[in-house]
């Protein structure tokens, strides 16, 4: 159980860490999740926090304990049977869903075949991503981003891996994620970029809707880009990466949140990357 008194100390707050849930306010507000427990992580800036990894991981899935994680949080039989971890997720230009070899087709329907946002963002300068529409703008948020701007709409995943790979020719899709905690980025003019994207990438947005449908494919007029402010008092100038498995006690005082990292005055820790882990919190 999450015990915080009235000076927002924490006390011996004990689970398996999920990556940190948010909230677009000004600045986003961030919360660990520990189990059914839970951190509320902006009034401890400024504090020095303390996370013990106390040895034992558990699957996100199935909650066996497991020697090792796999990709952020499965044990290993979960990581090689479920949809969700195949690699067609990270590459959804690659979905084999119609070749009738997707690990689980009710999944796929449910996950997959849903309505998806193919958006601009700038985190460590501008990239393109997708994700689905529930997600936003909890996606740009966990990227670090600082601005976004969706660009389409599209009818699954599929197709929004297909747009993407099209954009990818002329920006990046991925983020540095070692500028973007350096915050070493300025706005862009989002709107122009994605209007010039579009005038490039027409033969193919057009091959696109032409094989899927014209409904498959949704331009959306957003007036302006979101914009977005993280909780940070400090940034670091030199990226110094924390590891659980290397340093099972880490303590610092904690500077700021962005992403889904914690910002100490003696590191940086991706929380997401710890998915499972079993942890100890302790902030005064």
């Amino acid at each position: 159980m999450s015990i915080i008194n009235s000076e927002n100390e924490v006390n011996q707050v004990l689970g398996c860490l999920d990556k940190m849930s948010t909230e677009l306010q000004n600045p986003v507000r961030y919360r660990l999740p520990l189990g059914d427990s839970g951190v509320d992580l902006n009034p401890l800036i400024g504090q020095t926090l303390q996370l013990h990894y106390t040895g034992q991981i558990f699957c996100t899935h199935c909650q066996k304990k497991t020697r090792k994680s796999f990709n952020q949080g499965y044990c290993y039989p979960c990581f090689i049977r479920l949809a969700q971890c195949d690699m067609c997720i990270m590459k959804p230009e690659t979905c084999h869903y119609a070749a009738g070899t997707c690990r689980e087709p009710e999944w796929g329907e449910s996950f997959c075949f849903q309505p998806h946002i193919v958006y601009l963002a700038n985190s460590s300068g501008i990239k393109v991503g997708i994700t689905r529409h529930s997600q936003i703008p909890t996606r740009w948020i966990d990227q670090g981003a600082i601005q976004a701007l969706p660009i389409f709409q599209v009818s699954s995943r599929h197709i929004s891996g297909l747009v993407e790979v099209s954009l990818a020719k002329h920006v990046s899709d991925k983020t540095s994620w070692q500028q973007m905690l350096k915050n070493n980025t300025t706005a862009l003019d989002l709107k122009t970029i994605r209007d010039n994207l579009l005038a490039d990438c027409s033969p193919d947005l057009a091959d696109i809707a032409k094989q899927f449908g014209a409904d498959s494919l949704s331009l959306l007029d957003q007036a302006e880009p979101v914009d977005i402010h993280y909780p940070v008092q400090q940034y670091p100038s030199k990226i110094k990466s924390l590891d659980f498995e290397k340093t099972p006690t880490v303590t610092g005082i904690l500077q700021g949140i962005k992403g889904q990292y914690l910002l100490l005055d003696t590191g940086v820790i991706n929380i997401r990357k710890f998915t499972g882990y079993e942890i100890e919190v302790n902030a005064s």
